[in-house]
């Protein structure tokens, strides 16, 4: 239970820190992350918690994949004219 908990707290921060340079703003971000941790704060299930975990770092990733090809098309747009 600890560990799920420190699991949480760890992905929540993550997020968090993220959320940054979100396209449509850290504002909207960060309160839409709160509202989902919110909602589910009250499960005890320890599956459903995993579930919601996995699925939490999945949306991590997600956010990594979209500033990884937002800094490849900076780059692209830099060295390659398009004429």
């Amino acid at each position: 239970m600890a560990d799920q908990r420190r699991r949480v707290l760890d992905l929540y921060k993550r997020l968090q820190y993220m959320g940054r340079e979100y396209p449509g703003g850290p504002d909207k971000f960060r309160q839409r992350c709160y509202n989902a941790f919110k909602r589910q704060s009250t499960e005890t299930d320890p599956n459903k918690i995993q579930k919601a975990i996995d699925l939490g770092e999945y949306v991590v990733k997600e956010i990594e994949a979209l500033y990884s090809l937002r800094k490849y098309r900076a780059m692209k747009r830099r060295y390659y004219d398009e004429k």
